[in-house]
């Protein structure tokens, strides 16, 4: 019995045509590093792929350099951060930020932004409950937002502030977000964290398109 060539037509449009459509939606980067980094908990590669929700961990001793269109972000050391597509949210340790676009760095209410969408190196290190942003070229903005039910009694809202060219300003996390200091930098990642991780986007592309198995948490390019 022949099947009709538009029945087939529809067979191949929902084998390729939807995969693909998701590799589309799901931004992504790379992460070259030479050893002692982790993603989603697992020893990554050199030139990884990584999508939005993995998290990075940096043994001591080792970093690890994130590039993607505009923007590269060397994230120092005993570090741990989830890459969010336009932004990484350290938890702690430290990264050191250049970008054309715009790229952010948030620190659980804080968020610190380029002034102008034009190339902007900054650094940001949040360590024993002090965050400290140092801008090296261009100016960045500080922006913090909280809900209220968390946050000091003077800090509701949402503020700003700015860290001009060649200055550095350090915030009391605490006293900023309304919640006591985390821990200092050297412990694991905040499980939740590696859960998201490993449920993301990252893990759904790499079953498509390998279709079972062992599964790493990230792709990896060749």
């Amino acid at each position: 019995m022949s099947v009709p060539i538009s029945r087939c037509i529809s067979c191949w449009l929902l084998v390729v045509v939807v995969p693909l459509s998701l590799l589309a939606q799901a931004p992504s980067a790379i992460v070259h590093a030479q050893g002692g980094v982790w993603i989603n908990g697992y020893e990554a590669k050199d030139a990884s792929a990584i999508f939005s929700g993995d998290v990075l961990e940096t043994k001591p001793g080792f970093s690890a350099t994130l590039t993607l269109e505009g923007s590269s972000v060397l994230i120092q050391p005993e570090s741990v951060v989830k890459f969010q597509g336009d932004a990484v949210e350290l938890d702690h340790g430290s990264v050191s930020v250049g970008t054309s676009r715009g790229f952010k760095v948030l620190v659980r209410c804080i968020t610190v932004v380029p002034v102008a969408e034009e190339w902007t190196q900054y650094d940001v290190t949040d360590l024993n409950g002090s965050v400290l942003v140092a801008a090296r070229t261009k100016d960045v903005n500080v922006k913090f937002e909280n809900s209220g039910h968390n946050a000091g009694p003077q800090n509701v809202g949402t503020q700003q502030g700015s860290v001009h060219e060649g200055e550095q300003h350090k915030y009391d996390e605490s006293e900023a977000c309304g919640a006591p200091p985390r821990p200092n930098a050297g412990t694991l990642p905040n499980p939740k964290w590696i859960a998201a991780g490993a449920a993301g986007a990252g893990l759904l592309i790499w079953v498509i398109v390998h279709g079972g198995g062992k599964t790493p948490v990230s792709a990896s390019t060749p």
